[in-house]
Order: C-alpha cells, then sequence, then structure tokens
C-alpha cells in the first residue's frame, strides 16, 4: 500500500468500499497485507467485528483472500475492474489483432437459411410456463454426444446461455467462498476471472500437449480442490487435446476422490477433429459442458450440459428465478443447424481450414527453432522469456497477440496466437516475426 494511503470509513460497507477503490486506483501492490482486523478496527475506532465484516464483503467480490497465517491479502489480479480480461491490449490501426480468440467469423455458417426454416415452421408464441429447454433438443444432443463416446446414456441434460454461464451455476450449486478449485495453468482467462469473483481459490494444474498433469492433479486434489475444471481437446491457451492414455489416469486418480465436482469443457465442439477422451462420470458430482459459440458462432448464445441429475436439477433450478430459460428461439436455431446438412459442411471446413493453418504456422516455428503447441482448436501457444518484449516486437512487425499473463497462475511465460485472421500467405512472415519476440533478452530468466 502507498505509505500516504488511509483506509477510512465507519462502517462494514464504508471500509470495504474505501479499500477496493485504493485497490483500483493501484494504492495497493497485488498481494499486499491487509492490516490485521484489530489494528484497522483500532485505527478506525470500529468493532473489530465491523472491520471483519469488511473483510469478508471483500472477499466475496473476489478482490482480497485470506490465506491461514499470512492473513488477508490483495488479490494477485482483482476480478472485476483489474481482471484478467482488462488485459487485453488496445490494437492499433494496421496490426492484424491475432489476440482475440475468436473463431474465424469467414467460416461461421450463414444463419440466415436456418432463421427462415423455424420461422416457417414455429408454433404459437411461448409464454413463461411453457418456455422450457425443448425436449427434442435435449434428445438430439444426448444422441450427438452419445455418437461422439460421452457416456450420456443416463445423464440428465439442461441447456444454458454458454460454457461459463453453466461453470458458474455449477461452481455456486456445489462450492462455496473461499473453497478451492483446480484449474489447467495456462488456462482460460475468463474462467480465472470467475473464480476470483466467486471468492474461490485456484489450485493451478500444470498442462502438457495431452493435457492437465496427473502428478500436478494429485497435488491439487491433496491441498484440497473441491472442484476440477477439465478442458477435453483444444484447450485454450495451449490447444492440447486429452488422449485415451491421459483420460485413463485422470480417471484413476479421480476415483480416490468421489466427493469433487469434475467439470469437463467442451467449447471447441464440432470443430475439433480429435474424439473427446472423456474422464467423467467418476465423481458423484459430474458435468460435460458443449458450447455452440465456436463452431456456430459467438453470437448463438447456448450451450449443452449434460451431468448427473443433482448438478443439473440445481442449475436448472437457479435458471429459473434468473433468467428462467434460455430463449427457445435459440434452441431451435441450434437444432435446425444440427440437422442442417449444408452448415455441417461448413463446420468441417472450418476443422479442416484451422488444423491446415495450425499446423503450418507451429510447423514453421519448428524449422526456425521455436517450440510452439498447438494440437487442436484455434490458438496457437508459444512460451518466451519475456511477454513484454514479445507482445512489443510482434506488435512493431504488424501482429497484435495475447500475453501469457492473461492465462497463466504459475505457468512459464509464453504468448497466444490466434489463427482466426490468418491465411497461408501470412504465415511465413508472421514466424519470422515470433522467432525475433521469442528471442531470449538480455538479464531476461525463464521461470
Amino acid at each position: 500500500m502507498a505509505e500516504q494511503y488511509q483506509v477510512s470509513g465507519g462502517t462494514a460497507a464504508e471500509i470495504s468500499a474505501s479499500i477496493e477503490a485504493g485497490v483500483v486506483r493501484g494504492d495497493w501492490i497485488f498481494g499486499a497485507a491487509l492490516p490485521p482486523v484489530r489494528v484497522l478496527a483500532g485505527t478506525l475506532h470500529v468493532s473489530p467485528a465491523t472491520v471483519a465484516k469488511a473483510y469478508q464483503e471483500l472477499r466475496q467480490r473476489g478482490v482480497v483472500e485470506t490465506e491461514g497465517r499470512r492473513g488477508t491479502r490483495v488479490r494477485a489480479r482483482p476480478p472485476v475492474e483489474l481482471s484478467r480480461s482488462a488485459l487485453r491490449l488496445a490494437v492499433p490501426e494496421n496490426v492484424l489483432d491475432l489476440s482475440s480468440g475468436e473463431p474465424d467469423l469467414r467460416l461461421l455458417p450463414p444463419l440466415g437459411p436456418a432463421l427462415r426454416a423455424i420461422a416457417e415452421s414455429i408454433g404459437p408464441p411461448q409464454g413463461y410456463t411453457s418456455a422450457v429447454t425443448m425436449p427434442e433438443l435435449v434428445e438430439a444432443a444426448r444422441a450427438r454426444l452419445l455418437a461422439d463416446g460421452v457416456p450420456v446414456e443416463q445423464a440428465a441434460i439442461t441447456v444454458t446461455g454458454s460454457t461459463l454461464d453453466s461453470v458458474e451455476r455449477l461452481l455456486t450449486a456445489h462450492l462455496r467462498p473461499g473453497d478451492a478449485v483446480a484449474v489447467e495453468d495456462p488456462g482460460w482467462a475468463n474462467l480465472l476471472d470467475l473464480i476470483a469473483a466467486l471468492g474461490m481459490r485456484v489450485l493451478p494444474v500444470e498442462m502438457d500437449d495431452h493435457g492437465p498433469s496427473p502428478a500436478s492433479l494429485a497435488a491439487a486434489l491433496h491441498a484440497g480442490a473441491r472442484a476440477v475444471m477439465i478442458t477435453v481437446r483444444a484447450q485454450n491457451p495451449t490447444g492440447a487435446v486429452v488422449g485415451a492414455v491421459r483420460s485413463g489416469e485422470l480417471r484413476d486418480l479421480l476415483a480416490e476422490h468421489p466427493e469433487v465436482l469434475l467439470v469437463e469443457d467442451d467449447h471447441a465442439a464440432e470443430l475439433a477433429v480429435e474424439p473427446p477422451h472423456v474422464i467423467g462420470p467418476v465423481t458423484r458430482r459430474w458435468a460435460f459442458v458443449r458450447s455452440a459459440s465456436k463452431p456456430f458462432g459467438p453470437d448463438l448464445r447456448i450451450a449443452v450440459l449434460a451431468g448427473d441429475e443433482t448438478s443439473v436439477a440445481r442449475v436448472a433450478g437457479r435458471m429459473r428465478i434468473g433468467t428462467g430459460w434460455v430463449s427457445t428461439l435459440s434452441q431451435r436455431l441450434l437444432l435446425q443447424l444440427w440437422r442442417d446438412a449444408e452448415a455441417t459442411g461448413w463446420i468441417r471446413e472450418a476443422a479442416r481450414s484451422y488444423g491446415i493453418r495450425r499446423a503450418a504456422l507451429i510447423g514453421l516455428l519448428r524449422e526456425r527453432g521455436v517450440t510452439a503447441s498447438g494440437a487442436a482448436g484455434i490458438n496457437v501457444w508459444v512460451p518466451v522469456p519475456d511477454e513484454t518484449h514479445a507482445v512489443a516486437v510482434l506488435r512493431d512487425a504488424g501482429y497484435a497477440v495475447a500475453p501469457g499473463a492473461r492465462f497463466r497462475v504459475a505457468s512459464p511465460p509464453g504468448v497466444r496466437i490466434t489463427i482466426g485472421p490468418l491465411d497461408g500467405p501470412d504465415l511465413p512472415a508472421l514466424a519470422e516475426a515470433v522467432v525475433a519476440a521469442a528471442r531470449p533478452v538480455a538479464g531476461t530468466v525463464m521461470r
């Protein structure tokens, strides 16, 4: 904390607002310790219970965290104004944006034909009591998941607004503020923000090309993880794919922790060529989430959530007292796209195109002595000695990439390159620029 900054307030709300305002302004150093409860209470002439309540409010908002004997500290990256999402840099004019993580908009199937088809077949307007998860969508989803080897014969299925919507509802259904969640590292920036905003703790799990490291996950479970998040394929940002062997290793490990919530993320869905090697159901609480955003478009805000009956019922019940349901118009649109042979063809072509571009870029980098990963999906991850230097070098060369700090907890630095905007002729020049960006900087030490 800056020496001149003083916490003020006479109520818990005023004290918490004062501390949060200081964090937002930068008066507190990330990871800095807050004064002990009794010390601050004496300074402000309030009861210790008032300060304790203020700290509790800050924990629930994800601004601070409590670490046993280390006391209460400012979270390394608070999740609201100072979220990881806010670390996305502005893209200057005449710079190709490879930082967004978005699919190639040119490869998204046109929605016009599907919209016209459902407009012609739509029934009477839906009311509050009749607008629910469509049974025909549920059965179509079950059939598609079974065809991919996802064991949902007896699973409950519902639909939510997105993968992150599903994850938030699952975590709040089973966990409480302060609970620990085992998360891939590097991993999805929005998920790290969400866990912080819920007042929960991240336990990082090391990644390789085959997914989460069993040894690292075992350590997280031993440290008290109440939930485990695993991306089955096209992991963001590394592109890792969980293979059959790794899936079996993780399944054996989680079988020893039956009370842990296991959430498997299949955000790439139809865009992934590799089959999903699913780990669950192996614990009592398990969910498998498949989003429509990557293959069909980010604006189609819908995801299929399959899992054990209790978890899915809690998610559906919480939706009923909030958003209520996912629009049946969106549900009908997704169902129509699944049934449309032309749309299916668009997705196959997109998957083929991503695979060609990804493999070409990784190959060009490896020929030049630079390691990169991206077994599936729309991103390539490149380890670098210094992220700031790498981002700056690439920006000067005409490319905006995402700094790895958005995705990392304890893993070494890197940058994420989204291949969506790239065409074949772009790749050699980009590879040369990445090689320059990945060169060690004098005085830099790899962590």
